[in-house]
């Protein structure tokens, strides 16, 4: 990096908090949440899928519970939308926080699997309705010329910081307290892990419950619940909104089809211990914190579908090079790039926060999420079957060729929303 790129970087970096300043208290305490919640969760997330499987659970059937608690979590996402709208998303969120902390305490108690997948529905369940009300705070807290920045600060700087620190205190935790030398395949080990996660977001629903406000955008009067209705009148005319449910189902199929099944291809066909699976997840997180506000910066000045062109295929090397790659060093290196597809999921719900008004925000993202669930589902289910009878690698090559061939050619018909003015005014530009 030379001097003038370092330069710009650095300066980049020191307008955070003067950024920070001129926000509403509402985000900030959302970022706080979600950074906190980023930290348990990512000490957990390179064992989950390993500690399910030592308790007997097989590829097809982890897959089969991913796919399940999807579709759960989006089967209620319109109506957590609905009421978010009326009644504003306080209450939603104590609810949606502390069902993550009933899900952490039931992995941890869990004898077989099978109590595991309750662990997982519940989860599925409490991380919808939180991240749906995170959302919807998020969507109407910031203005179109700050909501990338705003939302790189949350996913990239805040959360990535802990993030990153949060497979490292699982690694120290592992080696040092438990003993653990190279792999694991005993949930034993990994048992007391959920304890520390469940602690933390118990702290994060404090936060929430002290600090939140309770906001609403619209009328409590003003609206009953009709799934098919209220989609009727989101979408009508909104030809924009109309293509979003696709590239947006499309761009959240990682989360069913690919990342439950990258540490555990990792360890098992790629031979990664402890350490090396930790600092996979922290390269990641690394990659968010040094370039996410940068990219954002940048997606708020010169457009979001500009960076993303440039963005999401880097995470689809990520996978590429998960399936070749013959060492640790590279397994890192793939840790990197998947920091991408971190830095590319804000940037992509930025332009879905960009596509309606904020009175219809809730239930705009609620119609999202159904359709992201039932696509992802279906993809995660013929995942498991893939890893277990067709070969592992083909999961993470079936969905680089549905991100390439499909999704950015949806994308690149897509009106920029940058400089669309009002929210849901954007007229479509192929």
């Amino acid at each position: 990096m030379d001097d003038t790129k370092r330069s710009t970087w650095l300066s980049t970096m020191l307008n955070i908090p003067s950024f920070w300043k001129k926000q509403m208290r509402d985000w900030k305490v959302t970022v706080v949440r979600t950074s906190l919640e980023r930290l348990g969760y990512q000490i957990i997330y390179p064992y989950l899928s390993i500690y399910i499987i030592a308790l007997g659970a097989n590829k097809t059937q982890l897959g089969l519970i991913t796919s399940v608690g999807m579709v759960l979590a989006g089967l209620i996402a319109p109506l957590t939308g609905n009421l978010i709208d009326r009644n504003g998303a306080k209450r939603l969120y104590i609810i949606g926080i502390a069902l993550l902390a009933v899900s952490y305490v039931t992995y941890a108690l869990s004898p077989i699997w099978q109590l595991c997948a309750v662990a997982m529905l519940i989860y599925y369940l409490g991380s919808g309705t939180s991240i749906h009300s995170c959302a919807t705070i998020c969507g109407n807290c910031l203005v179109n010329e700050n909501r990338a920045k705003g939302m790189m600060v949350c996913e990239s700087i805040a959360a990535g910081l802990l993030g990153m620190a949060g497979p490292m205190i699982a690694a120290w935790f592992l080696v040092s307290i438990m003993g653990v030398t190279g792999s694991t395949t005993n949930a034993d080990d990994i048992r007391p892990l959920f304890y520390i996660t469940a602690s933390i977001t118990i702290i994060s629903l404090i936060v929430v419950v002290a600090r939140l406000s309770n906001t609403k955008w619209t009328s409590s009067s003003s609206r009953s619940f009709n799934i098919i209705k209220d989609t009727k009148a989101i979408l009508k005319g909104n030809k924009s909104a109309q293509k979003w449910l696709v590239i947006g189902a499309l761009g959240q199929l990682p989360m069913g089809m690919v990342i439950p099944f990258w540490q555990v291809f990792a360890q098992e066909t790629k031979g990664a211990n402890v350490v090396v699976l930790g600092g996979m997840v922290t390269a990641a997180a690394l990659t968010s914190i040094v370039l996410g506000y940068p990219i954002g910066a940048l997606a708020d000045k010169i457009g979001r579908k500009k960076v993303l062109y440039i963005v999401i295929p880097l995470f689809w090397l990520a996978a590429i090079l998960l399936v070749v790659s013959s060492s640790p060093l590279f397994l890192i290196i793939a840790g990197i790039l998947q920091g991408f597809f971190h830095i590319s999921g804000p940037l992509t719900q930025t332009i879905q926060r960009e596509l309606v008004p904020v009175e219809v925000m809730g239930r705009w993202i609620g119609i999202n999420r159904l359709i992201s669930a039932i696509v992802g589902a279906i993809m995660a289910f013929a995942s498991g079957i893939i890893y277990d009878k067709v070969g592992s690698q083909y999961v993470f090559l079936i969905f680089v060729a549905i991100d390439a061939f499909i999704r950015m050619p949806l994308l690149i018909s897509m009106p920029e929303t940058l400089s669309a003015g009002t929210a849901g005014n954007i007229e479509n530009k192929s």
